[in-house]
């Protein structure tokens, strides 16, 4: 299984024992420290913290129309999850939100594979709206023909991040003691976490839904290997503010209500009563709720759709993750509106951990998919 950002991360004379992985919301951190013991993947500690719990405001803030990083608020929140779980490893992968990241799909006529890097090279700076000189480039071939193969066309997958971004994580491992070996965009973590928890990996074509807080990502993984992305604004921080708007109440109550009921009651409650419609009643937050799911589903539809007419596939199944996955109905829902059967991740599902931890992580699991995926790049 190949992803890309290999920039930064250095050949190891051995692999790591353990490794941290660290997910940077908007309104988030999760850590996950991982170890490797002959075969098997084990879960040493993992831990998350709330922006809104520890300052009132989040990780992000707009500037410059981009989500900026509060380094210091980030670096306090990171020493306190690894102080207080007593958390000693320091060799750490960190994932970048796809909001930061730009993601792109070109083709390549047929040439001899050490052709293909100049070839990339040339090419990039037609499909990157940025000068090269300001971000990190990365790039890999996603059809699996020979490359050097008379009339094949090379399909390239290219990844591009703002050196600000790069430079942002950079300070925040160093001031927090941590052995930063690379970076990753969250896509190709989620997608390493999904293929991971597979007993053997898929030969089918997927779709993955990551719904974060400020972005949702829809991806097209086939036999291992990311084909598409596309990242859009409708996420679940957008959720919870329509649902307190639209019940005039504050955005801790919203998001109460919203875990609560999820999309379980839009029509009945579980006896089949007709339920009313009265504000904060179970039918109105799944309405509610509701509205702003469609608009991710419309938007993750064109997606696969645009994907099925190139390729001449059809997505086979879909795997919901983030926060938002963890939603009451929200499996159900997808299913039917999408017509495909979807699944909701579980990233911890072949790692080996204590047993009481079973509810938990089946029930809080799609959120960690990130920081999952970020430690096993090393330790796989």
């Amino acid at each position: 299984m190949k992803f890309p950002f290999k920039i930064t991360l250095p050949k190891f004379k051995t692999t790591p024992k353990s490794c941290l992985g660290i997910d940077i919301g908007t309104s988030l951190i999760k850590i996950v420290c991982l170890a490797k013991s002959g075969n098997k993947i084990k879960l040493e500690n993992y831990g998350e913290t709330s922006a809104l719990t520890l300052y009132e405001e989040p990780f992000r803030t707009f500037e410059k129309n981009t989500l900026y990083l509060s380094n210091a608020e980030v670096v306090k929140a990171i020493r306190a999850i690894l102080e207080e779980g007593k958390i000693k490893t320091r060799d750490v992968i960190m994932s970048i939100p796809d909001f930061s990241s730009f993601f792109t799909n070109f083709e390549l006529p047929s040439m001899k594979k050490e052709e293909i890097p100049q070839a990339v090279q040339y090419e990039a700076p037609q499909h990157i709206p940025l000068p090269l000189s300001d971000v990190i480039v990365d790039w890999q071939i996603i059809n699996a023909e020979a490359p050097e193969k008379k009339g094949t066309k090379i399909k390239i997958l290219l990844v591009a991040v703002p050196n600000e971004a790069i430079s942002q994580y950079q300070e925040i491992a160093k001031l927090c003691g941590l052995n930063l070996q690379g970076f990753e965009a969250e896509v190709f973590s989620f997608a390493r976490a999904y293929i991971k928890s597979l007993r053997e990996k898929s030969q089918h074509t997927i779709g993955l839904i990551d719904i974060g807080a400020q972005s949702t990502s829809c991806s097209i993984v086939e036999k291992g290997v990311i084909q598409m992305s596309h990242s859009f604004d409708i996420a679940g921080n957008e959720l919870t503010e329509t649902l307190a708007k639209s019940l005039g109440i504050d955005y801790k109550e919203a998001s109460g209500l919203k875990n609560k009921y999820g999309l379980n009651f839009l029509k009945q409650d579980p006896e089949g009563n007709e339920l009313p419609s009265d504000e904060k009643s179970p039918k109105k937050v799944a309405e509610t709720i509701a509205t702003i799911i469609d608009s991710i589903l419309i938007e993750a539809s064109r997606v696969f759709q645009s994907f099925s007419q190139l390729e001449n596939k059809k997505i086979q199944k879909i795997i919901l993750g983030g926060g938002i996955a963890s939603l009451p109905g929200i499996r159900e829902y997808a299913s039917l509106y999408l017509k495909t059967d979807a699944e909701i991740i579980n990233p911890f599902e072949n790692i080996f951990f204590p047993p009481v931890l079973e509810k938990y992580l089946r029930e809080f699991g799609p959120s960690y998919a990130i920081a999952v995926g970020a430690a096993l790049r090393v330790l796989e």
